[in-house]
């Protein structure tokens, strides 16, 4: 069998390390970026979903949502249907942001796919996207106390 995870893996670690010493200087600490990526996409998303999207517990979460809030670049305010629930959205500190972060990530595709047909690039999104489908499942199962078969 192909080792795939190792490869995703450091693809993965990489990237990040590059975004989080690049993006020191906007003020945003380890990993942050991401949570201002999907907020930009999802405007009012809320903690939970969010998590769900980034595959970490909503006490993580949680945490990088107060950071964001305490530096200006996210507010939460209540949701309009659900008194309980509060909704995420940036502010115009996190709106001036999200230009740049989203300019790396178009940066970053093209260097990681280069060389690539058009063709291949849909292929290759379609295989990674069956791939993070396919582990969601034991991701969802193991963080609501479950155990996996080897």
């Amino acid at each position: 069998m192909a080792e795939i995870l190792r490869p995703i893996g450091a693809i993965a670690r990489a990237l990040d390390g590059i975004s989080n010493i690049e993006f020191k200087e906007l003020e945003l600490s380890r990993g942050q970026y991401l949570y201002l990526v999907r907020i930009a996409e999802q405007p009012g998303i809320i903690l939970e979903r969010l998590a769900a999207i980034l595959k970490v517990d909503k006490t993580t979460a949680a945490r990088a949502i107060q950071k964001l809030e305490r530096n200006g670049i996210v507010e939460r305010r209540p949701s309009p249907t659900d008194k309980k629930q509060k909704q995420i959205f940036m502010t115009a500190k996190g709106q001036a942001l999200y230009p740049i972060i989203h300019r790396e990530n178009t940066y970053s595709n093209q260097v990681a796919l280069q060389g690539f047909t058009p063709a291949e690039r849909d292929q290759l999104a379609d295989y990674l996207n069956r791939v993070e489908t396919n582990i969601a499942a034991d991701w969802t199962a193991v963080k609501h106390g479950h155990h996996r078969n080897y």
